[in-house]
Parts: structure tokens; sequence; C-alpha cells
């Protein structure tokens, strides 16, 4: 019955179960009800204009992506299917059930103890410990060895957003909100060592590659709806598309760079109230603990700079897949969706393109790897949860090859149940140093 209303709830979609849980947050942080109801329509309808921006981005590119393949005879091994199955695959499964109330209540526990400053209602993407989870229970035949590895991803999440959420809150302007989304989370180890060796990089060090520098440097050439235009022709000439389609492509991408921040401005309006009222009512009944409100990155996808990179990444992907030995992925599915991936790491650049773009194609490299090691265990997932994978033989995706789901496969394949157990461990252990010994992004220590 509690596995039927869990499905029942998590298929009315995103842009229904999110309002639902931010109208209840609402009323329990002590929002007038108005006030909930509102915020709750508004970041419904935030989705839904989302999803039609990211529609669009995926009907336009999608078509220019497979003429580029053939056109260039890009044969690979296997097909990127895009981590879109991702959600509906882990939430079929009996984990995607447990999952739910795991996460809820170890969160809550968590946020009581002061162990993390994160308050997770990004109920969407906890597919992503789930399907570590399945994954685990692939390469070890124990159900339980999966459940657990599902509540090391979890932590896992916490750890990265309490870590980001200073980053993520100064440059998206998003006060007492972080980012529990783990494909946008995972880069952020190599952005900062990475940034880092950029900044002492003599003369390239000085190169602002900001949007707000380029505009004002090219003028009009600098402009999103400009940018988007031109990486839309590129893309259109590299697939051999004709004039008109080549320009139809431009304008559409020019759309989605306008539309998009305007889009996420809608995730701002709905959720200030929320997160003045959660500060308000933790300063009150959690003896003043710091807590913000962790989000899916949709909120951060709009950014000039991350659609910006995003779209540049996609040529740039495909060029390396085909010339690094032993990959055998080809991206496809998942090049639509770099906006995910990138857009935190976009962010450890202070939004610098020419950085982001040289960190995304570093990371694609083990990513590709990766996701081509891991290819059999993705498919034994598929299969665990029951989905057709027809006769495409072997499937992968390109962030199927973040480094927490190698991390968790390989600990799971030599160190089984124990070596879970140990990262979990260090998990708490982190998430303890991190909130309560360094109080990092708390009121007792400023974070610049």
């Amino acid at each position: 019955m509690i596995a039927y209303a869990i499905h029942w709830f998590i298929n009315l979609g995103s842009t229904v179960f999110i309002p639902i849980i931010i109208f209840a947050l609402g009323l329990c942080v002590r929002l007038k009800p108005s006030k909930a109801f509102l915020s709750g329509i508004t970041i419904g309808v935030g989705f839904i204009g989302l999803n039609m921006v990211v529609n669009l981005l995926q009907t336009s590119l999608g078509p220019a992506i497979k003429l580029m393949v053939t056109r260039y005879d890009l044969s690979l091994s296997i097909i990127d299917l895009g981590s879109g199955p991702g959600g509906p695959l882990a939430f079929s499964s009996t984990m995607g059930v447990l999952i739910i109330p795991i996460a809820f209540g170890l969160n809550l526990i968590l946020v009581w103890l002061g162990l993390t400053k994160t308050l997770n209602i990004d109920v969407w993407n906890l597919w992503q410990p789930t399907f570590i989870g399945l994954m685990i229970w692939g390469v070890t035949a124990n159900y339980l060895f999966g459940v657990l590895a599902m509540v090391a991803a979890f932590l896992m999440q916490l750890l990265l957003a309490d870590l980001t959420q200073p980053m993520v809150s100064k440059f998206f302007g998003l006060p007492d909100i972080s980012v529990t989304h783990l494909m946008a989370l995972s880069p952020v180890l190599l952005a900062l060592p990475l940034n880092w060796v950029f900044d002492r990089i003599p003369g390239f060090n000085k190169i602002d590659a900001s949007p707000e520098k380029i505009e004002k440097r090219f003028g009009v050439f600098g402009d999103p709806l400009v940018i988007g235009l031109i990486i839309g022709i590129g893309i259109g000439i590299l697939a051999g598309y004709d004039v008109s389609k080549t320009a139809g492509l431009g304008m559409e991408m020019a759309a989605v760079l306008k539309l998009l921040p305007k889009m996420i401005s809608m995730f701002m309006e709905a959720l200030t109230p929320i997160a003045e009222a959660t500060q308000a009512f933790t300063q009150t009944h959690l003896h003043g603990k710091t807590v913000n409100i962790g989000m899916d990155a949709a909120l951060t996808v709009g950014h000039p700079a991350v659609t910006s990179t995003s779209l540049l990444m996609i040529p740039v992907a495909l060029f390396l897949a085909v010339i690094l030995p032993g990959n055998k992925v080809l991206p496809f599915g998942d090049l639509t969706l770099f906006v995910f991936v990138f857009t935190i790491m976009v962010s450890a650049f202070r939004g610098n393109i020419i950085r982001s773009l040289i960190g995304g194609a570093v990371y694609t490299i083990p990513m590709l790897y990766l996701s081509t090691w891991l290819a059999p265990t993705v498919t034994k997932a598929f299969q665990l949860a029951n989905y057709n994978i027809g006769s495409k033989g072997t499937v992968s995706f390109v962030s199927a090859g973040l480094w927490p789901n190698a991390l968790m496969v390989w600990t799971g394949q030599h160190l089984s149940v124990i070596g879970i157990i140990v990262i979990i461990g260090i998990l708490l252990g982190l998430l303890y140093y991190v909130n309560i010994i360094k109080k990092f992004n708390s009121q007792e220590k400023e974070v610049g």
C-alpha cells in the first residue's frame, strides 16, 4: 500500500509533486497558507516553463547531433541512451520506493544533529542514489548492499551540497538554497583544484571570459541572444543542414539562451518566501541552526555562462569520444543535458567560459572512459529494474561515468559490504568535520 502510494505520488510528475512538497514545507515552517500555496503553484509553473525550454533544446539539437554522427561516420559500439530514462527506471524499482522514506528520515536526523545544513526536497533526483544502489545490487547480487550504497550516495549529495552552497548562493544569487543534484555536483572536485592552477598561470589568469565581459567587449556579438544564434548556426553547419534549417536552429538556440533565465526567475520568486520562513523557523525551533533548502540544479541552468558552455561542449565531447583510444561510448542522449552536468563547475570557474570549456573537456575524458567501463553494470541495472533495452545489447550513458558511480561500483566489486560501510563512515565523519568542527557555511563562520 505504501509502495503504491509512493509510486502514485512520483507518477504525478515533478510539475505536480514538487509544488505539493513546497506547499507542505511552507506550512511546516509557519508560512501563511496563501503564500505557501502561491509559492507551490509558482514553482510548478517554473518547472513547466523550464521543461518547455529544455524540450526545445532536445528536439532541436537531437536531429542535428544524429546527422553529425552520421555525416562524420562516428561509429562506436555503445550508444549513449542519455540519463533521461534513469529517473523512471529507478523509481519503478523497489529501491526507488525505499529511498524516499530513508532519505527523508536520515536527512531530518542529520539536520537536527547539525551534521548537515541541507534540507533536501529534491525528491526527483533521489533517482541517482537509487541507480547507484541498483548497480551495486547488480555487481554484488545482494539487495541489502545496494540499499547501503543508496545511503552512501545520499550522504555524498548532502556533503557536496553543503560544501558548494556558498559558491552556488554567490554566483547564481540563490541565498539559503543548495543544489543536491549529484550529476551537477560531481565535477566540482575537479573544478576547484583546476581553477587554482588557472589562477597561477601568468597571462591566462588575467583573461576574463565571463558573459558580461564578453558582451561588454564585443557589443552585440557578446549578447546571449547572438551567442546562442552563432552556436546554433555552427552546429547546423556541422550537421550539414541547408541554409533555412541552419538559420532555424540558430534562432532556436538563441531562444533557449534567452528564455532559460526568465524561467529560472520564477523559481526564485517561489523559493524566496519559503527560504526566509525556513530560516525564521530554524532560529526559533532548531536553536538557530543554518538550514538551506536542497533543490534541483534546474535552478542554475539558466545562467548564460552555463548554457553557452554546455552548447559548446557538444562538438567537443563528440570529438573526444572519437579520438580517445579505448573509449566505446558514442555521446548522444546526454549531450542535450550537459546544462545539468556542467552548471556547478561553471560557478566554480566564476562564469569564465574559456576555463569552463577546458574544465568541461578535461572532465569529459574520465566520464567517457568510466561510462565505457561501467556499461555492463549499467546494463545490469536496467535489467534489474525490468527496463526493456531491446536489441541494443550493452547500454550506457555519458553521465553514468560520474566518479561517485565508479567509486561505489569499484567498492562493491572489490571490497563488498565492508567497503560500502567504510565509505558511509567516512562521509559521516566529513559531515561532522565540515559542519560541527569547522562550522563551514554557518552563522558562526562567514564564508567568502
